[in-house]
């Protein structure tokens, strides 16, 4: 019988094999998870009590401060919602059946952790109080309060460690599921998490947008896809970081000095220090653009900057908004709205694609039938000959080399469509001419057809050494 029992089992898991590694799945996602939560839950228990401990002493020392909006009193208190507040401790270890992967899990892990380091940091350096009275409550809300108040004291306020956990635990459990209406209740649960913070009386208002950066923060740290920004890029230019980070100081400040309303200053403030950090450390990789669209962190925390650009790049180019035949089937222009490329789709009657080079700025929606690639650079930087970062004039060839194979008009553009899209161009030319003296002929014909481009030295020179590689081997963009 127990043979019999081992052939049907056998058969079972022939006939269905996701069975078989769901069940795989599930059992490594469970055995890391439990790993990952017997190191994060008493890390925290440990870090977040300490930091309490430490406002607390202060307090009684010389007084801890409070950044509380007067119109914060009209804020009611709701018992029920301390439920919902609760529930983020049960959602936290839950998420981890959620990862489907070792890298999944590690991820998740590694954006917790980072999430605890830096709001117990913060609250360490700038230790706040909450300063509402809460009065005492009675059944099973009240003895959830109590239960609360039994290890939390006032303070450990901004960032909100609690809202920064919920990002990354709705991220996770909004990812991993397939259903829209599962989705519809997960939002909507973690929007009333969010919302307890306030109606149980535990952070005042300015803790919420403060946790809300952290988590996504966390996120962008430990992208779901391409490499995290704490890795090195070969592409950086310190001049132009410093530059950014002085703007996010002068953002900085001027929050500080307007208080109240003005503090939302530091969103423009964070977004330009992490431009910075992208010119200095993680290159273009940082914006986390695919697809041409950027991460939902990349999007909101950089969303500022992402404006400013874009309105610069509309005033610039507010004259010369179409893009211009440089060589047969290649048009040079600004990066266009969604409107605009179908209208200029239209009149080509056949296969278009857009090439986007912009890091910054994401691309736009495009008619069914067109086709899109995109080699993500850092604005006001010379595209590079070759890199392993994979952001250079060779790989450009190579993909819009496999563009041209569709047969498709290609709109190669950049935020104004006059400096990394046109030395992809001028490299195209060179390319398509074969001969190594050809670039000064390249840049010409490039400025003839759009007069207002800017091909510095620095960029001619990277294309020359483009040439060099290229004429060396005429295979390499084929391969």
């Amino acid at each position: 019988m127990g043979n019999f029992q081992r052939v049907a089992r056998a058969a079972s898991e022939e006939m269905n094999p996701s069975s078989v590694a769901d069940a795989h799945w599930l059992r490594n996602a469970f055995r890391r998870g439990v790993l990952w939560l017997l190191f994060l839950g008493p890390f925290f228990f440990l870090t977040y009590g300490q930091a309490n401990q430490h406002a607390a002493r202060m307090d009684a020392a010389s007084g801890v401060g409070s950044l509380v909006f007067g119109w914060e009193q009209s804020i009611p208190l709701w018992p029920w919602t301390i439920i919902p507040y609760w529930s983020i401790d049960l959602l936290y270890g839950f998420a981890f059946l959620c990862c489907r992967d070792k890298a999944a899990t590690n991820r998740l892990a590694f954006r917790l952790l980072s999430a605890q380091l830096i709001c117990v940091t913060c609250f360490f350096l700038w230790p706040l109080r909450f300063t509402f009275e809460r009065p005492a409550m009675e059944g099973v809300s009240g003895a959830l309060f109590d239960m609360l108040t039994s290890f939390d004291l006032p303070f450990n306020q901004a960032p909100s460690l609690h809202i920064a956990l919920l990002v990354i635990v709705w991220r996770q459990f909004a990812t991993f599921a397939t259903l829209r209406a599962v989705r519809g209740v997960i939002h909507a649960w973690a929007l009333l998490i969010g919302l307890s913070v306030l109606t149980t009386w535990q952070h005042h208002f300015i803790d919420v947008p403060t946790g809300l950066a952290v988590g996504l923060l966390c996120l962008w740290l430990w992208p779901e896809q391409g490499r995290t920004p704490l890795k090195k890029s070969e592409v950086r230019r310190p001049a132009l970081a410093l530059r950014y980070f002085l703007g996010a100081a002068l953002f900085f400040v001027s929050a500080i000095a307007l208080g109240g309303v003005g503090l939302f200053l530091c969103w423009p403030a964070l977004s330009l220090a992490l431009v910075a950090f992208n010119y200095a450390w993680a290159g273009a990789a940082g914006f986390q653009k695919q697809g041409g669209q950027h991460s939902l962190a990349a999007k909101w925390l950089f969303a500022p900057y992402t404006l400013a650009a874009w309105i610069n790049s509309r005033l610039w180019t507010r004259r010369y908004p179409a893009p211009t035949l440089v060589s047969k089937g290649i048009w040079l222009g600004r990066l266009p709205t969604a409107r605009e490329f179908a209208a200029w789709a239209k009149q080509r009657n056949g296969k278009v694609a857009l090439f986007d080079l912009t890091a910054e700025l994401p691309a736009p929606d495009l008619p069914a039938g067109a086709a899109f690639d995109g080699m993500p650079c850092l604005d006001l930087v010379p595209v590079s000959a070759s890199s392993r970062s994979g952001s250079n004039l060779l790989e450009a060839m190579r993909r819009l080399t496999a563009l041209k194979y569709g047969d498709c008009e290609i709109w190669v553009a950049c935020a104004l469509g006059v400096s990394r899209s046109a030395s992809v161009v001028v490299a195209w030319l060179c390319s398509a001419s074969k001969e190594t003296g050809s670039v000064q002929d390249a840049v010409e014909q490039v400025r003839l057809a759009r007069p207002h481009v800017v091909i510095g030295q620095n960029s001619i020179m990277c294309i020359e050494e483009f040439c060099r590689r290229l004429f060396r081997n005429d295979n390499q963009i084929a391969g």
